[in-house]
């Protein structure tokens, strides 16, 4: 028998913002209207700590970028300050990094992620956004803080963007230590704080660029993602533009995983909460940046048995796919779901670890995000 309840699945697309309900089961889906139609929506996330409330990370057009909230399961939707927008209760706006003296704040290019803070911090939040910029809210994006370390590293002049620009893209909070966390920037790497972000040092040890002269320099890796193994947080793995890693010692050292996978080229990774030492990736071909196979294909990496294992058949979704670096996702249940969203709009479900697939009968817009909330 089923138990009652359900799942919301959140996706950020290039059109608006979707929840989409389902039962616990993971078979009978519901999508809902439609938020910030037209929009290129970065991310959206379930602040775990306040069961109902949504954030999503807005981009729009015409109106620039701005933070989004909901209190009633994406239902309705207003915007909280944004850094370097001049609403009523913004304070210490952020100055250009380049001439800190400047009357004017640099402005914000795109929000790409918004991480709720810990279990002890109500109404912390972090959002990283497009030019390499850090920001921190105490009062759940009423105003925000800059990260001035990061947003001021004296490396910055060296650092250079991605394909898709100068973003923050990954943040990531150890649970254990209310001082350490870590930030993903492309195409610049990874970095570790464990003074609460008073200071930062790269962590990208053992991470090859195939693209630079240099193979092994401190920074210059273009990281996609990167996921903590929910059981060991000292854990983490990466998908970058050259391969994917695991690092066992919180970034001191990373480790290419098992053998290549092809060019090993990809954006997401993630790892579920119920079973640790597991981790999903979709490979991509480099060039064109699809499923290379000619199918859609998710990979499963685990690190007890140290191997791989593909999820899928050629002949179960063939095609080429693309996904983004937030286009995959885990849930918290038992057995775990995996979550894939697409570039073409197609939304993959496993709800049994990957063990089989559906497809939800919705042609979405184009996905830049998955999440999952935590069933209700």
């Amino acid at each position: 028998m089923t138990k009652k309840g359900v799942v919301r699945v959140l996706l950020g697309t290039r059109k608006g913002t979707y929840v989409v309900t389902g039962d616990l089961a993971r078979r009978r889906w519901k999508v809902g209207p439609p938020a910030h139609v037209g929009s290129d929506v970065y991310h959206v996330v379930a602040d775990p700590r306040r069961p109902g409330d949504l954030y999503a990370a807005v981009n729009d057009n015409f109106w620039g970028p701005m933070v989004q909230r909901s209190d009633d399961w994406g239902r309705t939707w207003r915007e909280v300050a944004t850094p370097l927008t001049p609403l009523k209760k913004q304070r210490n706006p952020t100055f250009d990094a380049d001439h800190p003296t400047a009357s004017v704040p640099r402005p914000l290019n795109n929000l790409w992620h918004i991480e709720p803070g810990r279990a002890e911090e109500s109404e912390t939040l972090y959002l990283g956004a497009d030019p390499h910029y850090l920001f921190r809210t105490p009062d759940r994006g009423a105003t925000w803080e800059p990260v001035e370390a990061i947003n001021h590293h004296p490396d910055r002049k060296n650092w250079a963007p991605g394909a898709g620009g100068h973003c923050l893209h990954t943040i990531l909070l150890d649970p254990r230590d209310a001082n350490r966390l870590y930030v993903g920037l492309s195409a610049v790497g990874t970095f570790r704080s464990d003074d609460g972000g008073r200071s930062w040092t790269p962590k990208n040890r053992g991470v090859r660029t195939p693209f630079l002269p240099e193979k092994y320099p401190e920074t210059g890796q273009c990281v996609h993602h990167v996921a903590m193994d929910s059981a060991d947080p000292d854990t983490f793995y990466r998908q970058d533009h050259g391969g994917m890693y695991v690092s066992h010692d919180r970034m001191d050292h990373w480790t290419r995983i098992g053998r290549p996978l092809g060019d090993d080229f990809g954006f997401g990774v993630a790892s579920p909460t119920s079973a640790p030492g597991l981790a999903y990736f979709v490979r991509l071909d480099g060039r064109a940046r699809v499923t290379g196979e000619g199918y859609l294909q998710v990979w499963e990496w685990n690190g007890r048995r140290r191997r791989w294992r593909g999820l899928l058949r050629p002949n179960d979704f063939p095609g080429h796919f693309g996904v983004q670096r937030e286009g995959i996702a885990t849930d918290t249940l038992t057995p775990h779901g995996v979550y894939v969203g697409t570039t073409t709009g197609q939304l993959f479900v496993s709800a049994n670890g990957g063990t089989t697939w559906s497809q939800v009968p919705f042609q979405f817009p184009g996905i830049h995000s998955v999440s999952v909330a935590a069933p209700t």
